[in-house]
């Protein structure tokens, strides 16, 4: 009898099938941020980047233009188990032959690269217009601007991303989740708070008044608390971006990143909530430390649990799980592969929980016989779960950061 074996029978006491859990694991994909590997720098501009966000730390081998950070991505893909898509933000448009285009003109065709990249992988692509690191963004505003020309500019850009995730979902035959996040406020108290978010709510509506097929192309809107040098107000707040999706819930969704509430709010409960009235949400999964500093995402218990509340709900359809995070103080590859892995190991614990029974222990108000079984199903053999998961993935459940040391001796400490 092999360990999974052994595991697979103590499982089954408390009613779990872990073959099925493992079969339904491999079906749920996780979109890879493709601007974990170069620290949100992208292809469009120079400099650093700006807009309310930062990127700490100088570990050596960042990628330094689209074929090293393809081929960074492609070493960390092999490494990860599960099904995947690639998430994409507008500033790595792939210019060829000395073209360039600002963010308002960009087309599809600046993006062949990655859809010949998702192809090669078989995994579909999600966007996100990039609505900072840029001269146009004026005074710390873009969408929310009283300065008509610069909002014109960044709805022209917004526009440009519908088409562009449109071509994103045709050519790889899987919806693409387009999520609008802007940093758009102020640093110190402003005295006025509603005007911005009209603009803002405006120009949102402007954006999505470009043509696209719903089914195809997943609007978004995402909220933040506050920003580096936006502390004071953000024009697009929980309340302001909920109430968007809510009221629009035909052409859009609510994202919910959970670095982007109070330290005591958890997207874990949030979840539950949103689905009682939406089709569908979407959902950035990081770890904030204190606020949202975009650590790698590790099995800690809000991953769990937000991975917990999905398969509770019974919405692994209805929910579009994609990472963010970026960490330039550690390897990079190591920072992709841990997270997404992390992410997996969350919903396949989610999987291998016996949520059925547990649900209804708490509906007959058996509250301590729930409690018990809640802390017994923390020390089932897990582990040998995931070995196996790994192994019918066809990648190493352990050990893989062997092989990330020799990529970056080969190839990442060759880079000036």
């Amino acid at each position: 009898m092999t360990r999974y074996d052994s595991a697979k029978e103590i499982f089954a006491r408390y009613g779990v099938d872990t073959d099925a859990a493992i079969a339904a694991c491999r079906k749920i994909p996780v979109a890879l941020h493709c601007w974990q590997g170069d620290d949100v720098i992208g292809f469009d501009h120079e400099g650093g980047l700006t807009g309310g966000i930062q990127t700490t730390g100088n570990y050596p081998g960042r990628a330094r233009n689209p074929e090293e950070l393809l081929a960074d991505m492609d070493k960390a893909l092999s490494m990860m188990p599960g099904a995947k898509k690639i998430n994409v933000h507008a500033c790595y448009a792939i210019f060829e032959d000395g073209e360039f285009a600002d963010r308002d003109a960009l087309e599809p065709r600046h993006f062949k690269k990655w859809v010949e990249f998702a192809k090669k992988h078989g995994v579909g692509i999600d966007f996100n217009p990039t609505f900072f690191s840029h001269p146009r963004v004026k005074d710390g505003l873009t969408l929310s601007s009283p300065d008509k020309a610069t909002r014109d500019f960044w709805i022209a850009h917004g526009k440009a991303c519908i088409r562009i995730s449109s071509y994103f979902a045709e050519e790889t035959g899987i919806p693409c989740v387009m999520n609008i996040w802007t940093g758009d406020g102020y640093k110190d108290i402003p005295a006025d708070r509603m005007g911005p978010r009209m603009r803002y709510k405006e120009s949102i509506d402007a954006i999505l008044s470009e043509p696209y097929d719903f089914a195809k192309v997943k609007p978004c809107v995402e909220s933040k608390v506050f920003g580096i040098g936006v502390e004071a107000f953000t024009a697009g707040s929980a309340e302001f971006s909920l109430s968007y999706a809510a009221k629009n819930a035909d052409k859009c969704l609510p994202l919910m990143d959970n670095g982007h509430y109070h330290p005591t709010e958890v997207v874990s409960d949030k979840i539950p909530a949103l689905l009682c009235f939406f089709d569908e949400i979407a959902l950035h999964v990081t770890r904030g430390i204190r606020w949202d500093s975009d650590h790698v995402v590790i099995l800690d218990d809000e991953t769990k649990e937000i991975a917990q509340e999905i398969v509770r709900c019974g919405a692994l359809d209805r929910v579009y799980i994609a990472l963010d995070y970026f960490d330039a103080s550690i390897n990079r590859i190591s920072a992709w592969v841990t997270g997404f892995r992390s992410m997996q190991k969350a919903l396949l614990v989610a999987l291998c929980t016996p949520a059925d029974a547990l649900r209804a222990l708490q509906d007959e108000n058996a509250m301590s016989r729930k409690m018990v079984l809640m802390e017994d199903v923390k020390m089932l053999p897990f582990g040998d779960v995931w070995e196996e998961y790994c192994r019918v993935c066809g990648v190493a459940a352990s050990g893989y950061y062997d092989e990330i040391e020799a990529y970056e001796k080969d190839v990442l400490s060759k880079r000036a």
